[in-house]
């Protein structure tokens, strides 16, 4: 007992010691915690610093963050002890934030065996396997093929000596990495056919723009309407839905499939100016039927816009019909029906350029909203279409036609056009020739 009673007097004693003095206590008898309620004071063990490794509030100083000295910090503390004779403790405390007698003294330390005051960088972690040149090189493998897998690409790399020399493996999760940095993503391939961009096609959408703007250049105006035809199917429904996790989303249809329904369309930039929806698909007699109809449309405008008016005010358009090289387009019939109305003319687009067609925008924006009001019956499904053309305002056909014409430029430059909405995803034309 008497033994045990002396060590605990020598413990008591040391720790009245470590924690007594304000330098390295937190004050008073207090222990590791740097203020009013740190470990223990007053005749246990102090083992803290007090104000400089405790956190305060009763912490035991333990986790905080690493203070950042910058290179001017550094070079004023080294001032301070070498040129103005200061102590390590005087000089960090003459910097914000205060630093301790050992960081000073490391800096000076730094200083006078490295001749450095800068901080160095961080360093280690795993070399980077590939150079910028490396991968720009990858980056091409792919857009030179872009169903190329990356098994494929590793293959390359570890045959490749030219680009790649002392690269004998290289795993797919790196090729990953490297084509995910230079923003490379799985995608759904986009199929174009072989003669979308062949000279032949490149040379039509040329001659085909400067038909427009030779028609716009004539004295008489030239009013265009784009005409053409789609299909719709009961069927149909929106292919993404919602629903609890584990549970398909699920969407009630017809057992059978059934018959087709195609409506057929005439737009400008007055929006909407003819519909007509059918069961089955569209032929010639249907065709000349909805011209007809069209002409007699766009007689009665005139009539409505000339009233009260002179003529030389307001001159009487011809009306150029644009569509598609359908077979009944072309029909022999139909070439008579444009002989015999004079005031009509109608222009084929160049092949595999639908991108030159607002209409197909017109087609799927109307596909969404018949889609929206869920026709279950063929009546409800043709009521829903009509109505569906009526959502359609002026400005939306205005919108399309403009960007189908935005277009121009490179068809007249005999550019390769691989995708309809490379105009909207580059629309600077030097990345748009950097990405193809």
């Amino acid at each position: 007992m008497d033994r045990r009673n002396n060590v605990r007097g020598r413990v008591r004693m040391r720790g009245g010691r470590r924690g007594g003095g304000q330098e390295r206590g937190g004050g008073g008898g207090q222990g590791r915690g740097g203020g009013g309620g740190g470990g223990g004071g007053g005749g246990r063990r102090g083992r803290g610093r007090g104000q400089e490794r405790g956190g305060g509030g009763g912490q035991r100083g333990r986790g905080r963050q690493r203070v950042e000295i910058s290179d001017e910090i550094r070079a004023t503390v080294i001032d301070h002890v070498l040129f103005h004779g200061l102590t390590m403790r005087e000089a960090g405390l003459r910097v914000q934030p205060n630093l301790s007698r050992f960081s000073v003294s490391t800096i000076v330390r730094t200083f006078r065996e490295e001749n450095r005051i800068a901080r160095l960088p961080h360093a280690g972690g795993r070399t980077l396997i590939f150079t910028r040149e490396q991968e720009a090189v990858i980056v091409g493998m792919v857009l030179q093929d872009n169903l190329i897998r990356l098994r494929e690409i590793q293959e390359r790399v570890i045959q490749d000596n030219t680009h790649f020399q002392g690269i004998d493996s290289v795993s797919i999760s790196t090729i990953d990495r490297v084509l995910h940095r230079n923003r490379m993503r799985m995608k759904q391939v986009y199929r174009v056919p072989f003669e979308r961009n062949s000279p032949r096609v490149k040379e039509l959408r040329a001659q085909y723009v400067q038909t427009i703007f030779d028609l716009e250049s004539l004295d008489r105006p030239h009013e265009f309407i784009f005409v053409d035809e789609a299909g719709f199917n009961l069927t149909k429904r929106r292919r993404r839905g919602r629903n609890m996790i584990g549970q398909r989303a699920i969407v009630e249809v017809p057992g059978q499939r059934g018959g087709n329904v195609t409506i057929c369309a005439a737009i400008s930039n007055h929006g909407v100016l003819h519909h007509h929806v059918t069961l089955g698909p569209y032929n010639t007699q249907l065709l000349l039927r909805f011209v007809a109809n069209l002409r007699d449309i766009l007689f009665e405008q005139q009539v409505q816009e000339q009233q009260g008016q002179e003529l030389n005010d307001n001159p009487i358009p011809t009306y150029v019909i644009v569509w598609d090289n359908v077979s009944f387009h072309r029909a022999a019939q139909v070439r008579e029906w444009f002989n015999i109305n004079g005031q009509f003319m109608n222009l084929y687009l160049p092949p595999y350029s639908p991108f030159l067609n607002p209409i197909e925008e017109f087609f799927s924006s109307w596909r969404w909203k018949v889609y929206d009001r869920q026709p279950y019956t063929r009546v409800n499904l043709l009521q829903a279409m009509d109505l569906a053309c009526g959502d359609i305002g002026e400005e939306s056909c205005q919108g399309w036609i403009r960007h189908t014409r935005g277009f121009f430029p490179r068809c007249l430059r005999r550019d390769n056009i691989a995708c309809d909405v490379d105009e909207v995803l580059w629309p600077d034309p030097a990345q748009r020739q950097e990405a193809h």
